[in-house]
């Protein structure tokens, strides 16, 4: 028998699997048809945190991501879609979203419903000014000094409405904790078209500075364009600053969707590292042409006065597509994190999605893959518009839809950091006829017990000792055994040990050699 075991383990190990090193959460099940997620995670508690979906989904969780109760969120102004979710520092959520409001108005305001118990209740909510257009794609920021709210959105005169209809950027704030707003201002100088494609203005999306500057990037026109304030947003730039062409504008085709965009992302660093006060943008378009699209990001460190050239993000060969991007920063030490799909290991519609994350202010970047299973979208169902994340403190959360048979699943992914770069798909080394052979661990990553399989050429004392990521004994599973030469099997058993997720390595000591592995635990 346990000749038995020992063979079918082995060939278990030696075969050729992919693992996903950060173990997928399901936030909205399938039976939802949930699309669009949003996330914010509390700064004081980062167990904390709540996911927004649509039409008017939303969730919370306590335990960090790794369960989740959900239900519908309802409001006397209706909830039409485009979920946002923001957290202040007395630990309120706040989730903005579009209002389907009883009778011939529709999407006619912007929502916000506030959260006083992490999540589990909503009040009513509080909406902008009426002015009898239509609101869309909304984005707001919480000023983490004086818990001041700063949105901004697209309002259309007429949704495709005709050449004299235009699409223009908003602005408003909130003083008082999102119970009331200041009357919207508009803050862009040149106007869109309403066609929602690429000569309209959309996407607006705001950021705070170190001293409670105001910072709003969008796309409109081929461009990117940028705008700020300095005196709490009371006046902007005389005019909007073009920062950078958008090749192919913000709407692009990707096969397999109904429609897709490379609407950007701003946000400044507010950390005590050598890079505070630093700007980045992210966005994606198609540069490279239709069949390439990427993932880009550009920096100022002058408060917008200068930007840097674009910095391509996916760090794949040329010719795949990268997708409906975003990015945030982990305020506690600076590190940037991006989330997109990927379709770099696929010669078709099968899409991955990746993160990729920059230590160094944007200089260099690590991608990793995330989803544990490739899915292939259909157009017959909306996919979304946007995916998101959130980081604090080294918890770092993103969301994406997934879709199979034609129907979303919104998915989250616990991700490691210290498993960042790790390959998991490590080829065994090279051995000659009389080294003895250690393979990689099964499974791998692991919640609970994992095995470990070696081969040995010729009778040996074996010891397998066990080291934290600082190089630290951590177990010793093996201490001079002695063993026959052939092959066997150990158990490492990780919650017995008391592990802790991360990254491990189990050494391997012969009278011949020593030899090291990496493996991971996801407890």
């Amino acid at each position: 028998m346990k000749l038995i075991t020992s063979l079918f383990l082995s060939m278990i190990l030696i075969a050729t699997v992919t693992y996903s090193q950060h173990k997928n959460v399901t936030v909205f099940p399938q039976s939802t048809r949930p699309n669009e997620p949003a996330i914010a995670i509390d700064i004081n508690n980062p167990q904390l945190m709540v996911a927004g979906s649509n039409l008017n989904l939303v969730a919370y969780s306590r335990n960090a991501g790794k369960t989740w109760k959900y239900k519908r969120l309802t409001s006397s102004y209706g909830v039409w879609g485009d979920p946002m979710l923001l957290v202040d520092t007395n630990s309120n959520f706040y989730f903005f979203h579009l209002s389907q409001y009883p009778g011939p108005k529709w999407l006619d305001r912007i929502v916000c419903q506030k959260s006083l118990d992490m999540g589990k209740t909503w009040n009513d909510g509080s909406f902008t000014e009426l002015d009898g257009k239509m609101h869309d794609k909304e984005w707001a920021v919480v000023d983490r000094r004086t818990n001041i709210i700063y949105m901004t959105w697209t309002v259309f005169d007429k949704y495709q409405g005709g050449a004299k209809d235009s699409s223009n950027i908003l602005f408003t704030k909130s003083t008082d904790n999102g119970t009331t707003w200041s009357k919207p201002m508009r803050i862009n100088d040149r106007g869109g078209d309403c066609k929602d494609d690429d000569n309209t203005v959309e996407g607006a999306v705001p950021a705070i500075g170190p001293n409670g500057e105001i910072y709003v990037v969008w796309s409109g026109h081929n461009n990117l364009y940028f705008d700020k304030s300095t005196d709490g947003g009371n006046t902007w730039l005389k005019n909007d600053m073009i920062i950078a062409k958008q090749y192919g504008g913000w709407k692009y085709d990707i096969p397999g969707l109904d429609r897709c965009n490379g609407l950007p992302i701003i946000d400044c660093d507010l950390s005590k590292g050598e890079h505070n006060g630093t700007l980045y943008i992210n966005y994606s378009d198609q540069k490279f042409g239709l069949n390439d699209t990427d993932v880009w990001l550009l920096k100022s460190t002058d408060g917008g006065e200068t930007w840097s050239k674009r910095i391509r993000v996916n760090d794949d060969k040329a010719g795949k597509q990268q997708f409906l991007n975003w990015f945030t920063i982990d305020q506690t030490n600076g590190y940037l994190y991006f989330v997109f799909y990927d379709r770099r290991n696929h010669p078709d519609k099968m899409t991955d999605v990746y993160m990729a994350v920059s230590k160094d202010g944007g200089k260099t970047f690590d991608n990793f893959k995330i989803s544990e299973e490739a899915f292939a979208p259909t157009k017959s169902a909306f996919f979304g518009d946007y995916t998101n994340i959130a980081a604090t403190n080294g918890t770092i959360r993103p969301i994406w839809s997934r879709m199979d048979t034609g129907r979303t699943t919104i998915l989250t992914a616990l991700i490691i950091p210290d498993s960042i770069g790790v390959s998991v798909e490590e080829e065994s080394p090279i051995y000659t006829d009389f080294d003895p052979v250690l393979y990689q661990n099964y499974p791998n990553p692991f919640s609970g017990r994992t095995y470990v399989s070696f081969k040995l050429r010729e009778s040996s004392l074996v010891s397998l000792f066990l080291y934290n990521s600082r190089g630290q004994e951590v177990a010793s599973i093996l201490n001079n055994k002695q063993y026959p030469a052939g092959k066997f099997v150990e158990t490492i058993n990780g919650r017995k040990l008391n592990l802790k997720s991360g990254v491990y390595y189990y050494v391997l000591c012969t009278n011949s050699s020593t030899i090291t592995r990496k493996m991971i635990i996801m407890e």
